[in-house]
């Protein structure tokens, strides 16, 4: 795991750029601790970042090959197939220097062209520089886990890991218009979308090229809609299976790697199979969850949590015989603003949730003393169906994204309709940019002939959870991980795993009337009997009172600077009047944290509005 950035311009000798290649590769710096690489042609730079994980000595980056020409790559990632590359590659007389998949990538390019990315199993995201054709290839993974952004300049353009290092560039500032702050406001990810104007991200199984004659994007992969025709004890035996393999793959490298742990099904479940193959090779699994000071002691079920995570934690810990460690954090490190400023430069944007983003990233950062590489179970209430909402009817019905009917039927926790600045709200017509965005996603989807109107419905909310909702927590793992130094692996998102189970029938993946029916039923059998049987808990929230009064705090402070320029779209009296309300229903403390976020942000960055 890296970080990567460059410049294409056919119009200008980039040999003379060092140092705004430098500053953009300085900006991955938390990325790409170990290491730090620049490689120059007349008309290509490329920067990278390194975080050794395989061939710690050998696989410096860029890395660059003699094709009749000097082809160089910037690689970011992991590719889980590449022995089983490199041994095809052997075998089409490809020499090989160094054990790194990196040189896997890079001669795979060689052999393939950009057709290489119908290959590559993993999470990735990489530049190619081919002088034989004058032509940039960039190409991300299937799911979209590892980011990368792009910027058209001059005669070519700009890319990164992350908008930060493209915004370093002396040409780019940081504007956000109409269309950006919509992406903002609103709990769903457009593909493409970058947010900061005139940026792009490359879309998640797609290649994009660059040559005199100009941008081409090919999409390699997406989800379609295919017959399942496996009864469902072939189908829970092809999980677990799949699963096997999977966790096998992903627990490959040459540093200390890790487990994140909550007690739920989807962590409980890597945990198990974690420790049961690392076991064969005589490794204990090693496990982190986080937990806050007095939570278990104090916990109040809500309508989203009904148990705590600890003692679902300790079930598990002692049933693998795990080394395991809980990372306990109080309000005092969540309120913090020095956290919140990390959180906000890590994501380059100031959506977040709160306190649990603040959490994930102390927990990261206590877990890099420790372990290099953590897996996570991040995306298996995507793929399997576990969300509450999956199972609502009036939801299952509702014309709009599935994470939002609730809110929106509501009126909404955490709207921003209370402290947003109702002109602005009104010129952005949220509703109305959410009615186009969903209408899209859905006809993306497509039909499957032959399968009922409901069995459709329940595919169509898979896809806009697989290709709308799963992004923007992808994109958070990835940048709090990363902000760390810690390379975050989600095995759910094997391509594999989510071809085979998206297509299986609702009443499938539903067989014994709960939520992720399948992934409890093939991995059953290596859990303890509490988490197999534990309603399906989001990650934790603090309950401590304390944070909602430090937040308070905070933003009378904020009230107290009229002149900052979170008021360009913060309305100050609607800000006064939320701080002196009592918090009924749990209303003030996200509306509090956005407003915080936002005020960090506009510390960061100063973007420049052009929104009216």
């Amino acid at each position: 795991m890296c970080g990567i950035t460059g410049w294409v311009d056919f119009g200008r000798d980039l040999a003379a750029e060092r140092e705004t290649v430098a500053a953009m590769t300085a900006t991955m710096a938390c990325r790409g601790p170990d290491a730090s690489g620049l490689w120059f042609d007349r008309h290509a730079a490329f920067g990278h970042r390194r975080l050794s994980i395989i061939d710690l000595e050998l696989g410096k980056q860029p890395m660059t090959a003699d094709a009749g020409g000097t082809v160089a790559l910037t690689y970011s990632g992991e590719v889980y197939n590449f022995a089983e590359l490199r041994a095809e590659l052997e075998t089409r007389g490809h020499r090989f220097t160094t054990h790194s998949d990196t040189e896997v990538v890079l001669r795979g390019y060689l052999e393939w062209g950009a057709g290489l990315a119908e290959h590559l199993n993993g999470m990735y995201a990489f530049a190619i520089w081919d002088p034989r054709e004058e032509r940039l290839v960039l190409i991300r993974d299937r799911m979209g886990i590892k980011p990368l952004y792009y910027s058209l300049l001059g005669d070519g353009l700009l890319f990164g890991s992350e908008p930060k290092a493209i915004l370093a560039h002396p040409d780019v500032k940081p504007v956000l218009d109409a269309d950006g702050l919509r992406e903002l406001l609103v709990f769903t990810k457009n593909p493409g979308q970058a947010v900061w104007a005139g940026l792009r991200e490359v879309e998640p199984g797609t290649v994009v090229t660059l040559d005199r004659t100009g941008l081409k994007v090919r999409r390699y992969w997406q989800l379609q809609p295919d017959e399942h025709t496996d009864d469902i004890g072939v189908t829970v035996h092809q999980v677990r299976e799949l699963l096997d393999d999977v966790v096998r793959r992903q627990l490959v490298a040459d540093v200390p790697r890790c487990v994140l742990l909550s007690g739920g099904l989807d962590s409980s479940v890597l945990t198990a199979l974690s420790a049961q193959q690392l076991a064969d090779q005589g490794e204990q699994v090693r496990s982190f969850a986080v937990d806050f000071v007095g939570q278990e002691e104090n916990f109040v079920p809500d309508a989203m949590r009904s148990t705590p995570d600890a003692p679902y934690v300790r079930d598990v810990h002692e049933h693998v015989g795990s080394l395991h460690q809980d990372i306990v954090l109080d309000s005092a490190e969540l309120a913090d603003p020095a956290v919140r400023r990390a959180v906000v430069r890590a994501r380059d944007l100031p959506t977040g949730l709160g306190d649990l983003d603040g959490s994930l990233y102390l927990l990261f950062r206590a877990i890099r003393e420790r372990s290099t590489v953590a897996l996570s179970g991040e995306s298996a209430d995507e793929v399997f169906g576990g969300y509450a909402w999956f199972h609502d009817p009036q939801v299952q019905q509702a014309d709009t994204f599935p994470w939002l009917a609730r809110r929106l039927a509501s009126g909404a926790r955490g709207s921003v309709a209370g402290i947003f600045d109702p002109g602005l709200l009104s010129t952005l017509d949220l509703r109305a940019h959410l009615r186009d965005s969903y209408s899209a996603a859905v006809a993306e989807a497509g039909t499957r002939p032959g399968e009922t109107e409901h069995e459709r419905r329940m595919r169509v909310i898979g896809y806009l959870h697989l290709t709308r909702f799963v992004r923007i927590l992808l994109d958070r793992k990835d940048r709090l991980s990363m902000a760390n130094g810690l390379e975050v692996r989600v095995p759910f998102c094997d391509h594999r795993l989510v071809e085979y189970v998206y297509n299986t029938p609702w009443t499938t993946k539903t067989f014994d009337g709960r939520e992720k029916s399948l992934l409890r039923a093939a991995a059953r059998d290596v859990l303890p009997a509490s988490v197999a049987e534990r309603v399906k808990s989001p990650y934790p929230s603090t309950q401590d009172p304390k944070y909602l009064e430090a937040l308070r705090e905070q933003a009378g402070d904020l009230l107290a600077s009229p002149a900052h320029g979170v008021f360009d779209l913060i309305d100050r009296r609607a800000l006064t009047e939320l701080l002196a309300r009592e918090d009924t229903g749990g209303f003030l403390r996200p509306q509090l944290e956005r407003v915080l976020f936002f005020a960090t942000w506009f510390d960061l960055y100063s973007p420049e509005l052009r929104v009216r």
